[in-house]
């Protein structure tokens, strides 16, 4: 029988303090135990770092199992190789220590590309969830997996659910005005395919909120920039749930420009739920 356990990743550094505090109340909302995880080339080098952060989440939440894990060798085949089993992976953005280094976002998008269940990367400035909602960047239906993690998490959370819904890949970058007038056929087919990019998700919304009744739901079509526009909706929510869609580049597997810009620019805590 598999245990349901929260991961969260610790260096010592005051940015994986708020990563362990945060990941103590994601294992108590989730009811399962912590397992606190330091990735270091010395296994005698962890007992101090782990000995601090298991002391603090005790101190808080004397009720919750925690477990520690010492890995050596890199962060973030680590924490893809816990990924495997965990309920939730979590780590934090800007680290000095093993998991960030110098280079600002060098664990969260890799990890965020590897891992195989959902990962929450804690950004933003507040030391704690404040009670707001659920943010969700819908692409398609093929988000439904997606749709449904966001749909528990506002449950979870007993918050509501805001869902901003990009109905077409191909409209990501806005279309320069075509010289041509469009002919009326033209029109009537790209109407005719826009209510069928909306189709799905949008029935695909409608089932969720019936398993769902106590969520409470706002929904709103963004056509270009879904980026940009998920970013600045990330300062009014408690956390944004985005689906990770995965190919492969040069560098391996990487997420898509979306993720990426979370990443880097949410002013809350992102969630990447894998899928596809």
């Amino acid at each position: 029988m598999t245990s349901h356990h929260v991961v969260v990743g610790v260096d010592g550094s005051l940015v994986s303090v708020r990563a362990s505090d945060w990941a103590a109340a994601e294992a108590v909302r989730h009811g399962t135990s912590l397992r606190v995880l330091y990735a270091v080339p010395d296994r005698d080098e962890a007992a101090p770092v782990l000995g601090s952060a298991v002391a603090r989440i005790r101190a808080r939440h004397p009720e919750l199992r925690v477990e520690t894990v010492v890995a050596q060798g890199g962060a973030v085949r680590a924490l893809a190789r816990e990924s495997a089993d965990a309920d939730l992976v979590v780590v934090g953005t800007r680290g000095l220590g093993a998991w960030t280094g110098a280079a600002f976002g060098s664990v969260s998008p890799r990890l965020a590309a590897l891992a195989r269940g959902p990962l929450l990367v804690v950004r933003g400035d507040r030391p704690r969830d404040d009670g707001g909602d659920v943010l969700l960047g819908l692409a398609d239906g093929t988000d439904a997996q997606v749709a449904e993690y966001a749909f528990r998490e506002a449950q979870r959370r007993g918050a509501g659910l805001r869902v901003l819904r990009c109905p077409s890949r191909r409209r990501l970058t806005p279309e320069l005005p075509s010289p041509v007038p469009a002919s009326r056929s033209g029109r009537e087919r790209s109407a005719r395919q826009d209510r069928s990019e909306e189709a799905f998700p949008r029935s695909a919304l409608t089932l969720l909120q019936d398993r769902h009744p106590g969520v409470r739901v706002e929904t709103r079509t963004v056509r270009a920039a879904p980026a940009d526009e998920l970013s600045a909706a990330t300062r009014e929510a408690a956390v944004v749930v985005i689906g990770a869609h995965r190919r492969t580049g040069v560098l391996g597997l990487r997420t898509g420009p979306v993720v990426r810009t979370l990443l880097h620019r949410a002013h809350c805590p992102v969630l990447v739920v894998p899928h596809g």
